[in-house]
């Protein structure tokens, strides 16, 4: 790229962006790219930074703070609440209440101050809640105050350079097609930043919503044991003080909590990624456990949307996977008598679909991601592997890392006060329903074109078999089916039960493959056997299709 050719343009764009830009840092940010290029310096990330405008994603906006049409600024999130209420205002919500939530990420607290004052501008209520909070506190908050949308201000699990925006309607749930693109269509619609009305910044929500949604979830737990000791992370994110409270309030001991992670910090000092399930992420807390003994780990995501879960074993502390939670929360909430709809994604295990049919309840896959999820009708319980449950669909129509944390240690503590362990009750529902055994393939890539392409080859040349399993069908996700709206993808049905699905991440430059297999358990050799034989199973599809997939 030359000056000559496409940065006259370029800088028209930028110099008219930075001159309604309201935040002096990311004006001066700008003005400074703007000046290297003028005198004859690379315009490269000047041209990254207005690559196209950020999307509506899974379920909002999410991207790297900075300046610029594709960055995470005030004038992103501005032309954003701007769009979304118009599309409030056409749908018939005129004047109605919108409650605005945010984590403590930078800039989360600016960004929900400035969709207040969009709302405001625009006639409706807003309300804020009082701090920074977890996720699903705004998805309750909505129900809960009856409100026409929620907008909660967080990137979630993503790195610290990045910041997000959720957009949840009425119901409590996330954006769906076609509102996501009716919203963006609003968005683009808007024209000066200086002619969007502005009003005040809303009315601060009290306290009293924190109180009633704790006291929601700790009347989740039954009666029942408590002796667990127990080590727990927030991850520097926002769940702290709700985790502790809820524990306690359902009759727990106060948790140890890692003190390195313990308050809320927006650059994660202690960790490569703040996502527990990236390597590395959750050992302060494990070396905490194996100091205190303690019976079982938990940790949630910064914005505590996410709940994940580490146990004792002969070979030190493990995380169990996604799915392994899902399968335990689901047996628990089946066995205590729990009826209706349970839902999990298309790249979560077929395990709870088998369980949910053992017990005569009605079993639902969706696409990936809670906005799917959580419309499963008749949802009693719903989860995705990457560490998202939902166990209060009447509360909170998302994923909840917090209920999700408090039920997982209730399981624990009552097979704790019959001798047993959560790996215990794992092999149980091996030895009923067969060992389902999941892993996956992530790969990154800093190319975003090889993503398509990598999708293209396997959609051109497909693989006979993987792992020395005939692949015996394939289905090209992106066709959409009765029970599934179209998304990109490919899933390879396996013999023997086993399955590949291969999808672009919808949060991360990603190519993403879920991998599973099921082992009958014989009653003679044991679960232990099934893992064994399930593990070079898995690891023989994953090399295969690194072949097949070019990875």
């Amino acid at each position: 790229m030359t000056e000559a050719s496409t940065a006259p343009d370029l800088l028209t764009r930028a110099r008219a962006w930075a001159a309604e830009d309201p935040d002096p840092q990311t004006k001066a940010e700008l003005e400074q790219v703007i000046s290297d290029v003028e005198t004859g310096g690379d315009p490269s990330d000047l041209a990254h930074r207005f690559a196209g405008t950020l999307e509506f994603g899974t379920a909002g906006l999410r991207g790297a703070l900075g300046a610029g049409s594709n960055r995470m600024n005030r004038v992103v999130v501005t032309r954003a609440a701007a769009g979304l209420a118009a599309y409030l205002q056409d749908t018939g919500h005129r004047g109605g209440s919108v409650v605005i939530g945010y984590d403590a990420r930078h800039n989360s607290d600016v960004f929900a101050r400035d969709t207040a004052e969009v709302m405001t501008g625009a006639g409706f209520k807003a309300l804020v809640l009082p701090r920074p909070l977890p996720t699903p506190l705004l998805a309750f908050a909505i129900r809960e105050l009856g409100c026409a949308a929620g907008v909660m201000v967080t990137a979630s699990h993503i790195p610290p350079q990045d910041n997000g925006y959720k957009v949840y309607l009425g119901d409590g749930s996330q954006i769906v097609p076609p509102a996501d693109r009716e919203i963006a269509a609003r968005i683009d619609a808007v024209g000066a930043l200086a002619d969007v009305p502005r009003g005040n910044t809303g009315t601060s929500v009290r306290e009293e919503i924190v109180d009633n949604y704790l006291d929601t979830v700790a009347d989740l737990a039954t009666d029942g044991p408590r002796d667990l000791t127990i080590v727990y992370t927030p991850l520097h994110g926002v769940g702290g003080t709700s985790v502790v409270q809820v524990l306690e309030t359902a009759g727990f001991d106060a948790p140890h909590v890692v003190a390195q992670q313990e308050h809320p910090d927006p650059d994660f000092p202690t960790v490569a990624f703040p996502n527990p399930e990236e390597s590395g992420a959750m050992d302060l807390a494990m070396a905490l456990a194996a100091q205190k003994s303690a019976d079982i780990v938990v940790a949630n995501d910064p914005d505590a949307d996410r709940c994940a879960v580490a146990v004792p074993g002969a070979h030190g502390w493990r995380m169990l996977s996604g799915d392994e939670v899902g399968a335990l929360l689901g047996h628990h909430l089946l066995s205590t008598g729990r009826t209706g709809t349970y839902a999990n994604s298309i790249v979560s295990s077929s395990l709870l679909g088998k369980m949910a049919e053992a017990a005569g309840q009605p079993h639902e896959e969706t696409l990936t991601g809670f906005k799917w999820i959580s419309r499963a009708p008749g949802l009693t319980f719903g989860y995705e592997e990457a560490l998202g449950y939902c166990v209060d669909p009447e509360h909170v129509l998302d994923k909840d890392g917090v209920s999700a944390l408090l039920l997982v240690c209730e399981i624990a503590a009552r097979a704790k006060s019959e001798g047993r362990t959560l790996d215990d009750l794992l092999d149980d529902i091996a030895a009923e329903h067969g060992l389902h055994a999941t892993d996956q393939l992530s790969v990154r890539f800093d190319d975003l074109t090889a993503i398509p392409a990598t999708m293209q080859r396997l959609r051109n040349t497909p693989p006979g078999s993987l792992g020395g399993l005939a692949v015996e069908r394939i289905d090209d996700l992106s066709e959409g089916s009765a029970a599934l709206p179209p998304t990109d993808g490919l899933r390879f049905a396996l013999a023997g039960g086993a399955r590949v699905i291969v999808r672009p991440s919808g949060t991360e430059p990603k190519v993403k493959c879920y991998l599973e297999v099921v082992v009958r358990v014989d009653p003679e050799d044991g679960v232990g056997a099934a893992r064994i034989a399930a593990a070079g199973r898995l690891d023989a599809i994953k090399g295969d299709l690194r072949i097949a997939a070019g990875l």
